[in-house]
């Protein structure tokens, strides 16, 4: 009797979860959650999925059913996104994991389930499982737009512990209060927390490299690791730890601190003291150092260590109080002290990104220069920089000691000081001083305020060089007075050129770096991956040895073959013959044999009729030379544009790069991203190397189209080989003239393309940029 009834409580219980699910399967309707018709088109439904997202998404949206309701806006466009699933949905109105099946064909899977006591997860969906679901994990719910967009970039500032989890989980429900004890006490040290429900997040799971749940990993700087020990707050503590670098925190005794402090100037950094009674360094601690790695250098100093005592005693520390001290250019006196019995992340947030930067910071790549003077945004936020611009050594010791205490005594939030070496970013040093003889061997101070992020900044430079003089502090504290008033002060004007990066390692370090972090990722999936992740990497070993083993057996039996069908040398001198008669026939037959090509030279005499006054619809193909490249490119700009001279619309010229070289640098600075042009002041301005280029220039509509030069190596031939003077090209000043220079053919094959963009530029395919006049040929 006991069992009559409990087998029909199960089977009630069974139909209702049934229509539960049926019930949901009917409400869910992804063109009523987006907002659009059954007859929208991909483009509508991308657009209303974008609107709705930003509207709804949990992190901007604070409304409590904001999140749930971007998972359904979610859920809804993965549907009419996928052409498949959206004509099932169509056909079926199928919204679960079965999509392509018909209702008929999910009913009959659970006709049988009484009798096979069989249990498929895809049949206890939404309404049951999210009850059982830990609301505690909600918060930190992953989908794969939000990992890829935040999470990836964050994790270069903190790492993120991250847990794969699913429904009907039983080990998940396990662990379940070790990571909640964990992420309630990481959490509150900056550590990132994150959920993947691998039920609903597929793709995201699959891109963590996630086969089975629960699963736990660590994120940082962008890169997976997994956790494989067992899941207790001890072992996930120091899995954390372990995710971040060992040299984050350099321990610091009363042997180590004066060159720990002094080396501010060569890691143009400021430095942080730490000091705790903990022997061993908190993860508070690590976590601050690995988010501020970039802007500061961390020590720490275990206060119950013997040998501590002096440092202890000189800056007059509590040792039962946690103590913070940051160091700029003085190493004698901290620049800001907190102390605290509590340590939190917040205070030490606000404390230290009011000292991330030295009192006159030196600039050493285009990022710093960004972070200290930041283009100007409005009237009302003007961002001034003080930049001393100096050399190295003890003859520029004093007047850069001067700056640093002008800087001390005028710290205000519009102004920043900042300096440079000359000698380290010359080109940024050029712009502002225009080599002034009078700064020669000297320091100068500039105000400049940037306009854009382009480069372009107003300044004005002090009179006289700076020599750190009283006269000099009151010339510099006027002039930062009157800009209050006056921003108009600053009546020079320039564009400055990116800053060197000083501090990057060099070549033979970076790929080092990159060799062995490849190889502890190896090592790694080879000790700690399944098999499915090993594949890829598998595949890959088993393909280059196959295609290693393949080549060298290849070569094996082509070489026994040559060696006993190779004839003898006197009977290969015919062929060799014939080869070379065949090439030279090749080659005449792909010169025309009758007409030539019209190229005249495009001069100031010629420029107004042959451009400036070009009638609509005509178009002058221009091919730019020197004077030691003319005649071998005239002769390959006649091959490849010959076929084409049948339209009259078409006319060809040519223009001398050493006469008019100011005149192409002018109008290439219109086509950027196909020919960046550095600015007038670059030292290379007069080396670098036009010949070969082809404008094909529309006098009417004021357009160009750019062709850039062939530029790989000699294909077939010899090079300094020479060729027969080509009989097609008539030129005022080139007729009869040879090309039998070394590298001839060399010069030639910049052009080997020629043909093909012309074919573009007849069929009006190729990119056009427009300028607002022609400028004069001078």
């Amino acid at each position: 009797m006991e069992l009559k009834k409990l087998s029909i409580s199960l089977v009630v219980v069974l139909v209702l979860v049934l229509v539960l699910q049926i019930l949901s399967a009917v409400d869910f309707d992804p063109y009523r959650i987006l907002g659009v018709s059954r007859t929208s088109s991909q483009a509508d439904i991308k657009k209303a999925y974008k609107k709705l997202a930003r509207e709804w998404h949990p992190d901007k949206n604070k409304d409590p059913g904001a999140e749930d309701k971007f998972i359904q806006i979610s859920k809804a466009y993965e549907i009419l996104s996928n052409e498949e699933k959206r004509s099932n949905f169509d056909r079926y109105g199928d919204v679960g994991e079965n999509q392509g099946y018909p209702q008929q064909q999910q009913h009959r899977q659970f006709h049988h389930f009484h009798e096979s006591f069989y249990f498929d997860e895809s049949f206890f969906h939404f309404p049951f499982n999210s009850e059982r679901r830990d609301s505690s994990d909600e918060k930190y719910l992953l989908h794969f737009s939000h990992y890829v967009n935040e999470i990836v970039p964050d994790s270069f500032k903190k790492p993120y512990l991250i847990k794969i989890t699913s429904d009907w989980c039983f080990s998940c429900i396990h662990i379940e209060p070790v990571w909640k004890e964990v992420v309630q006490e990481l959490e509150v040290l900056g550590v990132g927390i994150g959920v993947v429900h691998a039920g609903y997040e597929r793709r995201l799971a699959h891109h963590l490299g996630a086969h089975s749940t629960p699963s736990i990993l660590g994120l940082i700087n962008g890169k997976i690791s997994f956790f494989h020990n067992a899941v207790i707050r001890e072992n996930l503590q120091q899995f954390v730890e372990s995710l971040l670098p060992g040299n984050l925190i350099e321990k610091i005794t009363d042997k180590n601190y004066v060159r720990f402090l002094s080396n501010w100037k060569k890691e143009n950094k400021p430095h942080v003291l730490l000091f705790d009674h903990m022997p061993v360094v908190p993860l508070l601690y690590k976590l601050t150092a690995f988010a501020y790695r970039d802007y500061l250098s961390f020590g720490y100093v275990y206060v119950g260590l013997r040998g501590t005592e002096e440092l202890s005693r000189q800056y007059n520390i509590n040792v039962y109080t946690p103590t913070m001290m940051i160091f700029k250019e003085h190493v004698d006196k901290p620049a800001d002290v907190i102390q605290a019995r509590e340590m939190k992340k917040q205070l030490i947030d606000d404390f230290l990104s009011q000292n991330k930067f030295l009192l006159a910071a030196r600039l050493t790549n285009q990022k710093l220069f960004h972070e200290l003077c930041p283009v100007k945004k409005s009237h009302r936020q003007r961002k001034y920089c003080v930049v001393l611009l100096t050399g190295e050594g003890d003859k520029f010791a004093r007047t850069y000691e001067a700056f640093v205490a002008f800087a001390l005594a005028n710290t205000k939030d519009t102004v920043r000081f900042v300096h440079i070496y000359n000698d380290r970013q010359r080109d940024f040093a050029h712009a502002l001083l225009m080599d002034d003889e009078k700064y020669w061997g000297k320091s100068a101070v500039a105000i400049l305020e940037r306009r854009n992020n382009v480069g372009r900044v107003v300044y004005k430079i002090l009179e006289d060089a700076w020599k750190g003089s009283e006269e000099d502090n009151f010339m510099l504290l006027d002039l930062l007075a009157q800009l209050r008033t006056d921003p108009g002060l600053l009546s020079s004007d320039t564009v400055l050129p990116d800053l060197n990066d000083e501090l990057a390692p060099v070549f033979f370090l970076r790929w080092l770096y990159s060799a062995i972090e490849y190889v502890s990722d190896v090592w790694d999936s080879v000790f700690h991956n399944n098999w499915r992740e090993m594949m890829p990497l598998l595949s890959l070993i088993f393909s280059a040895l196959f295609i290693l083993f393949g080549t060298v057996i290849v070569q094996a039996f082509s070489d026994s073959s040559d060696e006993r069908d190779s004839p003898l040398p006197q009977k290969e001198e015919p062929n060799e013959k014939n080869e070379k008669n065949d090439t030279a026939f090749s080659k005449e037959n792909r010169i025309p044999k009758k007409g030539f090509v019209e190229v005249t030279e495009l001069t100031d005499v010629t420029y107004t009729s042959n451009l400036v006054r070009l009638r609509p619809g005509h178009m002058n193909v221009v091919l730019i030379l020197s004077n030691p490249t003319k005649t071998s490119l005239l002769q390959k700009f006649a091959l490849e544009v010959y076929t084409f001279t049948g339209s009259s619309c078409l006319h060809f010229s040519f223009l001398s790069l050493d006469k008019h070289r100011e005149w192409l640098e002018y109008l290439l600075e219109f086509a950027q991203d196909a020919a960046p042009i550095p600015n007038q002041y670059d030292k290379h301005f007069l080396e670098r190397d036009y010949t070969g280029y082809v404008l094909a220039l529309n006098g009417h509509k004021k357009y160009f189209c750019l062709f850039k030069p062939h530029r790989s190596g000699d294909e077939g031939g010899t090079m300094g080989s020479c060729e027969d003077y080509d009989p097609l090209l008539h030129t005022g000043d080139a007729r009869g003239k040879s090309s039998c220079s070394p590298g001839s053919k060399q010069v030639k094959n910049k052009l080997s393309k020629l043909s093909l963009w012309m074919e573009r530029l007849l069929e009006g395919s190729l990119q056009r940029f427009y300028i607002p006049s022609w400028p004069a040929l001078d």
